[in-house]
């Protein structure tokens, strides 16, 4: 029994699904996204589109969640979007952007470049006595994900002091110091 395969994914107004052979396209306002399936079938009717196994057999329900999973979060990307935010800790890090180009001060003894996809959007926020925050947005949840974890892989938070690139919201799990 899959509680999330079983759940129908309902479409929004302005929002195409086109179910291919071994293939579904979901197009919106935000852009296109396409995902290759197997063992899965879609069926649409009247805005709402269910997902159904092949067979009981493990792999095919293993898939079965993974497949609503995937579809529903193209939808939403392509509806409304997805954003993450990233928080620089620490004296003298800071963020710029040029287009789609990341300048990250980090505390190295060089800066680090990093081109975003074009998919996604990237914007910076500096204010006077706040951290530095890097805010990202894409249509494609896996693409934003895997960006905003390159970003933070360049300093992550370190256990002591809190200092590096965190999201915002997350929890450091803090440790004590020496004590004497």
């Amino acid at each position: 029994m899959s509680r999330i395969g079983n759940n129908p994914i309902r479409i929004p107004e302005g929002v195409n699904v086109d179910i291919l052979s071994n293939k579904i396209v979901v197009k919106g306002k935000m852009g296109e996204l396409m995902q290759d399936y197997s063992d899965v079938i879609f069926e649409l009717d009247d805005n709402i589109l269910t997902v159904n196994r092949l067979t009981d057999s493990k792999d095919h329900r293993a898939k079965h969640g993974l497949f609503r999973a995937l579809v529903n979060n193209m939808v939403e990307g392509v509806s409304k979007g997805f954003t993450k935010e990233l928080e620089l800790v620490g004296v003298g890090y800071r963020a710029s952007n040029q287009g789609q180009k990341l300048d990250l001060a980090l505390g190295f003894s060089h800066n680090i470049l990093f081109d975003i996809a074009p998919e996604v959007k990237v914007e910076t926020v500096s204010e006077k006595g706040k951290n530095p925050i890097v805010k990202l947005s894409s249509h494609d949840k896996q693409l934003l994900g895997y960006v905003a974890a390159k970003i933070r892989s360049f300093r992550k938070p370190e256990p002591y002091k809190g200092k590096g690139v965190k999201f915002v919201g997350e929890q450091i799990r803090r440790k004590a110091g020496k004590s004497a």
